[in-house]
């Protein structure tokens, strides 16, 4: 059986041979067009509520790094959007890439990266997390819900870092701090006990076709 990961041998391109959902309708990451985006003026805003002290363990799963909460009971929940309900946290995962201007998966207008207007702070992301709930409001656990079409609700939240500015220098501590986080990231091994050690370099899927679906705003 394939082991899934992020290399040339069992990337995003060979998933769909293991896991036939990777070739679905509702693939994520996607490039959003902004021009072709649909304004919804009834659509609320995202509103999370997060208590901290429901973190319980920092993991790497061998294809991330991941923060997984106690989901027992709603002491962390999402709503808004086009959510109907409460969605639980479950977990924060975190994908990143080989350098630091690379990382993050979705794509603005074919862009990973967004600037201020001229001659402003300009910015390249370099990492990604996804912030995974589930409707605790029709389903009775993690497992349950993510068998179902809405019972999952994935928040992407993109970290950046500023550079080619003359503002930098106020930043610099800051920045060095980062770029340090990051390197711990990519020291991270995504290999078992026994198997010999290969490193965590990139863990990002390239953009997914649309298949038909409408990306909304508001």
């Amino acid at each position: 059986m394939l082991h899934w990961g992020y290399d040339e041998h069992n990337g995003p391109a060979h998933w769909k041979e293991v896991f036939p959902v990777a070739n679905g309708n509702r693939q994520s990451p996607i490039d959003i067009k902004t021009e072709e985006t649909k304004y919804d003026p009834g659509l609320p805003p995202i509103s999370p509520n997060y208590d901290p002290t429901s973190a319980k363990v920092i993991l790497n799963n061998g294809h991330s790094t991941s923060v997984e909460f106690d989901d027992t009971e709603n002491k962390s929940v999402l709503r808004g959007g086009p959510l109907t309900g409460r969605y639980r946290l479950r977990q924060i995962h975190f994908h990143w890439g080989a350098s630091d201007d690379v990382g993050s998966e979705h794509a603005v207008d074919g862009k990973k990266y967004a600037a201020e207007e001229p001659g402003e702070m300009e910015y390249k992301e370099l990492i990604e997390l996804h912030v995974v709930h589930w409707n605790s409001d029709k389903y009775s656990s993690f497992v349950e819900a993510a068998r179902q079409r809405d019972g999952l609700a994935v928040m992407a939240v993109f970290l950046r870092i500023g550079e080619c500015n003359s503002q930098l220098k106020k930043i610099t501590d800051r920045l060095d701090a980062i770029r340090a986080k990051l390197a711990k990231f990519r020291s991270l091994l995504c290999t078992a006990e026994g198997e010999a050690a290969c490193c965590m370099l990139r863990n990002y899927r390239p953009p997914q076709p649309l298949k038909g679906r409408e990306v909304r705003r508001n």
